[in-house]
Parts: C-alpha cells; structure tokens; sequence
C-alpha cells in the first residue's frame, strides 16, 4: 500500500538524510514525515520569518509493505512502551535504537504540557497515558536509517510562505 507522507522544511529535500538534531527528539536521530500534510505545513510556519521566508512541504511516496522487511516500531496509540520509548530519546544522553522506521502519535504542545506535568512528578504515567489518549494526535514516521530512506520517493516540494 502506496502513501504519501509530508516533511516541513525551510528547503527543498529532494534526498532525504539522517541527520542528529541539536535537540532532543521524540524517537531519536533520522528523517521525520508524518501523514499529515497540515502537520508539515504547521511546522515549516513556525520557522518562518525575515531570515527565512519560505519553506516546503515536501512530499514523498512510501510503500509500507517494504515495513514488514524491515526492522519497525509501530505504536498506534499513546501505550506505556509509547511513553517509556519517548522518554528515553528524550532524556537518557547518548540514548539510540536500531530501529529503521519508528511510527507512532507526535508530540504536540498539549502533549509537551502534559509531558512537563509527568516529568515533574505531578501526574503518573497512567494519568499521563489516559490525558494523551482524549488527544486527537497526528502521527510521525521517523525513518532512522539508510536502509530505510531508501524506500521514500520524493514527489514534489510545494512552497509555503507566510
């Protein structure tokens, strides 16, 4: 089954790289899309100003059958293994997987506050997981790997500007 996946970019990503971030992300080091084209689009928005005033929404092609013959993570809602596997790309320094692709639900701002709330002790991972499961959460394909990178076939890059 063909899909389309979106990555925001304030470039034209023809030729999609691993690259480490200089921050900490939810499923570690790669190349993040997510099906939603609105989600790519919010991104690239957030980043836009007078030094930078348009970005993309790249758009890619993906055959996820190729998942079954790589190694994958799929979480397809907010679990305990969701929320423990977030929290170590997060938090433990030096923290990696061998994962090629990574889906599961996104981070929003909601779930970045509700994240604060269980990192300082204020709510249990339970209540944590039953607050991010009233969310309407998009989703994210993380691809951590050559292997897999090689599977994403870009289609076009469709310019956004404030």
């Amino acid at each position: 089954m063909t899909i389309k996946l979106f990555h925001g970019s304030l470039e034209q990503v023809f030729e999609p790289e691993i690259r480490e971030p200089n921050r900490t992300l939810d499923y570690g080091s790669g190349f993040y899309t997510t099906t939603s084209y609105k989600q790519a689009e919010s991104w690239i928005r957030r980043k836009l100003n007078n030094t930078n005033p348009k970005g993309f929404v790249n758009v890619y092609e993906f055959d996820k059958s190729v998942m079954k013959e790589l190694n994958c993570l799929v979480f397809n809602a907010p679990t305990e293994l969701w929320l423990d596997f977030v929290m170590k790309n997060r938090t433990q320094k030096g923290y990696t997987h061998n994962y090629d692709i990574v889906f599961g639900p996104v981070a929003n701002d909601k779930v970045y506050a509700a994240f604060a709330l269980y990192e300082g002790g204020i709510i249990d991972k339970q209540q944590l997981i039953r607050e991010l499961k009233t969310y309407k959460l998009v989703d994210q394909y993380l691809f951590h790997t050559f292997n897999a990178l090689k599977h994403l076939h870009i289609l076009e890059a469709k310019e956004v500007m404030p």
